[in-house]
């Protein structure tokens, strides 16, 4: 896990302190609001529908446990007692007090943590997979290569005021878990012919008011170039992207505007004055950064009575089958801990459960906490002869549910209970849909379901990528909700297709029954949802559910 340096905590209370002098002077009446506004939003802090919202920033989903505690001590003083993790690998606090965000902040800063970057327009926290460093399909380590990003891109004068806000995603495996081809860049590790480290970039991709899947326009990129073709693609949107129009300032529109082939040949231009420049990355600075994110040292494998208590006891073996993931190191597992228990939004933690997860992170593992985009937790490097225990303890803080991947495990925006953007409410829908399908066996039996839902067109519920999507919309000041059908994320990402007109938000419940009714008629023989709906398309399912309207 990357250690700040000197310069590192330095930076970091220095914007503390800043920060406090301009939230005194705008509270005294020495900043105007428009002036305020992008120094809060510099600093993570936005004005929500209820009370300011303060998004902290999580590098690439790595928690220690000292920094949750830290999270759960903030939750208790400075908040309701609870925060939300987000499909950024994030967390928020909903319910701040403007004059108090200096000192949240100052405390972030003794666990080296802060929320530089985590709003404005400017590259975001880069994201990457939850099973990074332990999973069995990995081909590189993605986490040395996004800190690598993450001291690039923090603070750099050039893109500090992009046209737009710019996402990046790494994954370093087989299996794309990091979403990779809906963000503004996607950095895919793979191997040259003499077996170089390198990325597969694809551009362009993102959800929101357009979505779109991105391009790849550099097959192989060698690691060493890394930064300087970032630099290239960044200064090439900074000069074309639009700034006259929000809606259409994002890459994605500059890269349909200019085609895939005419962006890449601009960046390849551009790139002629970079490459090999000063920001080319030697194998001493890999070194450097991988250094933070070595292996820790494995007792021997030890699996207890770990079969038995599979073989004897239904409920834990389907717990182990769902929620825990297989390492490459023999005799560990990956915990996933489910943060979608029906009642609860998704996506929320309490501080007690907070202090929880640190402390069985350092009782069963190295001190290390994940956050996957899905908005679970994940605990790796469990043995496998702790996890009976380690499920026991899960079970009694409501973080066991047998979910994972299955229908009520629901990626899930505030929506407007929270955000003033919303056009309608999600967490009241979700928690709907979990009420309804409560039956674990039906679950199971329906398999493999991925159910997204936004409560506006930003998207960050990420419904176009849901198997199942929900998006709410406005339809003469009441909440209505569009679905979509087909969407997929990782290597063979798909954006869903709207079925048809909107659904009043309490027949929701009854449109997924029928959606699934389909399903559950017609698939064949060990075929998922997602293959059943590529292989019989929408019609079916559209006719069941507008039925009543014929």
């Amino acid at each position: 896990m990357y250690q700040y340096n000197e310069i590192d905590q330095r930076i970091v209370d220095e914007r503390v302190a800043q920060f406090r002098d301009q939230t005194e002077r705008f509270l005294t009446g020495g900043l105007s609001e428009d002036e305020f506004r992008p120094l809060r939003l510099m600093n993570g802090l936005y004005i929500q529908r209820h009370a300011p919202m303060l998004r902290v920033a999580i590098p690439y989903g790595m928690l220690a446990a000292r920094q949750l505690r830290k999270l759960a001590e903030i939750a208790r003083r400075f908040d309701r007692g609870y925060g939300h993790f987000t499909t950024r690998q994030n967390m928020q606090f909903n319910w701040v007090q403007l004059p108090q965000v200096p000192d949240i902040l100052a405390e972030l800063a003794t666990v080296q943590m802060h929320a530089i970057q985590t709003s404005g327009n400017c590259v975001r926290n880069t994201t990457t997979d939850a099973f990074a460093g332990v999973a069995a399909d990995e081909i590189v380590d993605p986490r040395p290569w996004c800190e690598i990003i993450r001291q690039w891109s923090t603070l750099h004068p050039e893109f500090a005021f992009l046209p737009r806000k710019f996402k990046i995603a790494v994954s370093g495996s087989i299996d794309d878990r990091a979403a990779t081809l809906v963000h503004d860049i996607g950095l895919t590790a793979c191997l040259g012919a003499t077996g170089e480290v390198g990325f597969q970039v694809a551009i362009g991709g993102g959800l929101g008011r357009t979505p779109i899947v991105g391009d790849v326009i550099k097959p192989f990129l060698p690691a060493r170039h890394l930064l300087t073709y970032l630099d290239a693609v960044l200064r090439i949107y900074n000069r074309f992207g639009r700034r006259d129009n929000k809606y259409k300032a994002r890459i994605k529109i500059l890269v349909k505007a200019m085609t895939p082939e005419g962006f890449a040949a601009k960046v390849e231009d551009e790139w002629l004055h970079l490459q090999d420049g000063p920001a080319t990355l030697s194998d001493e600075h890999v070194r450097h950064y991988a250094d933070f994110f070595t292996e820790p040292d494995y007792p021997a494998p030890d699996s207890g009575d770990f079969a038995a208590r599979r073989a004897d006891d239904l409920a834990f073996d389907r717990w182990v089958e769902r929620n825990t993931r297989p390492q490459r190191q023999t005799g560990f597992r990956s915990v996933i801990l489910s943060l979608k228990k029906t009642g609860v939004p998704p996506g929320d933690i309490t501080a007690e459960q907070m202090e929880a997860v640190a402390d069985w992170a350092e009782r069963f593992a190295f001190g290390e906490v994940r956050i996957a985009h899905e908005q679970n937790l994940i605990l790796p490097d469990i043995s496998e002869r702790d996890l009976h225990t380690l499920w026991q303890l899960a079970r009694a803080q409501g973080f066991a549910t047998p979910n994972i991947g299955l229908l009520t495990d629901i990626i899930c925006c505030p929506g407007g209970d929270f955000c003033s953007l919303a056009n309608a409410k999600s967490i009241p829908v979700a928690e709907a849909i979990q009420r309804r399908f409560d039956d674990l066996d039906y679950l199971y039996d329906l398999g493999s379901i991925q159910l997204n839902m936004s409560g506006c067109m930003n998207a960050c519920g990420h419904h176009h990528i849901g198997n199942i999507g929900i998006l709410g919309v406005d339809k003469n000041g009441e909440e209505w909700y569009q679905i979509l059908l087909g969407g997929s994320q990782g290597n063979q990402a798909a954006i869903g297709k709207v079925i048809g007109p909107s659904f009043a938000r309490e027949s929701i419940p009854d449109v997924i029954e029928k959606i699934l009714q389909v399903f559950v008629e017609r698939r064949l023989p060990d075929e998922a949802f997602l293959e059943a709906v590529q292989r019989l398309g929408a019609e079916p399912f559209k006719e069941r559910v507008y039925a009543k309207h014929h």
